[in-house]
C-alpha cells in the first residue's frame, strides 16, 4: 500500500514539473510564453490564443506572459529546472547557446511548408544552427533615423530615401551643419551599443565574426567594421554634433530631449514609432528616414523575434499547429501592427496596413528587403562576449575615454579568448 502511494506521488510531482500535458479528459494544454509588452501587441497575442482555443477544443494552449528583461537566464533556469514555457518567444540572437545546448526542439520536419516557403531564406539564416531549424522568424525591425521634420526642412538639407540614403560621411556633414548652441544633430541612446553598432556596420561592409575552415569564430575588428564606431565617435568628441548625455540612455530617454528641440534626429528601432504616435506633442512634426549606408548599401543585420518549441514538449506536433495557426499571413500582419514591426513572411508583407506612409509605415517596409542575419546571429558565446568584453570596450570608446586601437585590442584578444571556451 505504502509502495502504491509512494509511486502515486512521485507520478504527481513529474506531471507537476512538466511543461505541458494532457489532462484526465484527454485534452492537449501548451504554455505559450510570449514577450510582448506593447498593449496593443499583448492584446493581439491573447487575441489570437482565444481564436485558437475556441476552434481547437482538445487543444488548449495557456497565455503566459513573459518580460524580455534577463530572458536568457530566465530560460536557462527553467530549461535547466524541467520546467519550460512548451511554446517559446524569444529572439534570434538569444537562441544559439539554448539550441547547440539540446533545449530547443529542430522544427525542420514539423513546420508546414507554407510557413516555410512562405518566410525568405535570409530570415531562417537567423534560427538555423548546425542542421536544425530552432525556432520561427516572425517579426524584424529596421534601425532608422527618427527626426523633426520641421529642423530639417528649415535647415535646407537633402531629405534620404530609401533608395538614396545619406553615406555615413554625409551623414556626419549634416549633423554638424544641424548642431549649435546647446542642440544637437543627433543624439544616440546607446546604453546597449553592441547590436546597433554590429548592425548598422553591414552597410559599410563589416562583418566582425569569420568562421574558419574548422568552423571556430574568430574576432577580427577591419577598416569596414570601423566606419560606423568612428563615425559615433567623432560626432561626439571632435564634432560635437552628437549629445554626450544621451550615449548611456536607452531609446526612450532621449524622446523628452527629442519633443523639447534638442536633437534633430535619433536613432531608433523601427517599433519606437508608437511611442512617439503616443508622447508626441500636439502639432509636433516628425518623420522616419533610412540609416545611413556604406559601401554595402542600405544593408543592415537584424535579430527577428522568434517562436520556438521546446524539446521537452511532449506535444511538438501540436505546438507547431499553433504556430502555423499563429504565423498566418492575417496573423501575422496583426501580430507586426500590434508591435509597430514588420513581419518577416512575403505574403504579410504586402498588406496595405503596411505601406501607409502615415507614420513611417512605407519606409521601414522598403528596407525589408535589404535586412540581414545580425553578425552575431551563430557565434556560441556571444551573450558573455557582449556582456563582458564588447559593451564596456564600445561605451569606453564612444565616451573617448579610449581610442580605435584599444577598442580594437579588446574586441579582438579579449573577444577572442571568451569565444574560445565556447568552440573547443
Amino acid at each position: 500500500m505504502r509502495a502504491r502511494l509512494l509511486a502515486l506521488v512521485l507520478l504527481l510531482l513529474l506531471a507537476g514539473c512538466s511543461s505541458g500535458g494532457t489532462r484526465d479528459d484527454g485534452r492537449i494544454t501548451l504554455r505559450f510564453q510570449s514577450l510582448a509588452w506593447q498593449e496593443e501587441s499583448v492584446e493581439a497575442n491573447r487575441r489570437l490564443v482565444k481564436e485558437w482555443n475556441a476552434g481547437h477544443p482538445d487543444i488548449r494552449v495557456e497565455y503566459v506572459q513573459g518580460s524580455w528583461d534577463s530572458v536568457h537566464d530566465q530560460l536557462l533556469t527553467a530549461f535547466e529546472g524541467g520546467e519550460a514555457p512548451d511554446i517559446i518567444h524569444d529572439a534570434s540572437d538569444d537562441l544559439a547557446d539554448f539550441a547547440y545546448g539540446g533545449y530547443l526542439a529542430d522544427l525542420a520536419d514539423l513546420l508546414p511548408a507554407r510557413l516555410m516557403s512562405d518566410i525568405p531564406r535570409r530570415s531562417w539564416e537567423t534560427t538555423t544552427f548546425g542542421d536544425g531549424i530552432y525556432g520561427v522568424p516572425f517579426l524584424q525591425e529596421p534601425r532608422v533615423l527618427i527626426a523633426n521634420a520641421t529642423w530639417l526642412r528649415e535647415s535646407g538639407v537633402r531629405i534620404p530615401t530609401p533608395e538614396r540614403p545619406w553615406s555615413w560621411d554625409e551623414f556626419r556633414r549634416i549633423t554638424e551643419r544641424l548642431s549649435g548652441r546647446g542642440t544637437y544633430g543627433v543624439a544616440w541612446p546607446l546604453k546597449e551599443p553592441v547590436s546597433a553598432t554590429l548592425n548598422l556596420s553591414l552597410s559599410a561592409g563589416g562583418q566582425l565574426f569569420h568562421r574558419g575552415p574548422d568552423g571556430k569564430v574568430t574576432v577580427r575588428f577591419e577598416a569596414a567594421d570601423q566606419v560606423v564606431p568612428r563615425t559615433i565617435h567623432d560626432q561626439a568628441n571632435t564634432d560635437r554634433s552628437a549629445s554626450p548625455t544621451t550615449l548611456g540612455s536607452g531609446g526612450s530617454d532621449t524622446l523628452p530631449g527629442f519633443f523639447g528641440g534638442r536633437y534633430a534626429m535619433v536613432p531608433l528601432g523601427f517599433s519606437y514609432r508608437q511611442q512617439i504616435v503616443q508622447q508626441a506633442p500636439k502639432g509636433f512634426d516628425w518623420q522616419v528616414l533610412p540609416a545611413p549606408a556604406g559601401a554595402g548599401g542600405p544593408t543592415q543585420g537584424v535579430s527577428p523575434q522568434t517562436l520556438s518549441i521546446a524539446e521537452d514538449c511532449p506535444h511538438k506536433k501540436e505546438a507547431a499547429r499553433f504556430l502555423d495557426f499563429l504565423l498566418r499571413p492575417p496573423n501575422m500582419v496583426r501580430l507586426a501592427l500590434g508591435d509597430w514591426m514588420l513581419p518577416t513572411g512575403t505574403e504579410a508583407l504586402k498588406d496595405p496596413a503596411l505601406h501607409r506612409a502615415k507614420d513611417g509605415w512605407a519606409t521601414g517596409t522598403a528596407l525589408a528587403g535589404h535586412l540581414r542575419p545580425a553578425p552575431a546571429q551563430s557565434v556560441r558565446g556571444y551573450p558573455e562576449w557582449k556582456d563582458k568584453v564588447a559593451t564596456p570596450a564600445f561605451q569606453e570608446y564612444y565616451s573617448g575615454a579610449i581610442g580605435i586601437g584599444e577598442l580594437r585590442k579588446r574586441l579582438e584578444k579579449d573577444g577572442n579568448l571568451v569565444l574560445a571556451r565556447y568552440q573547443r
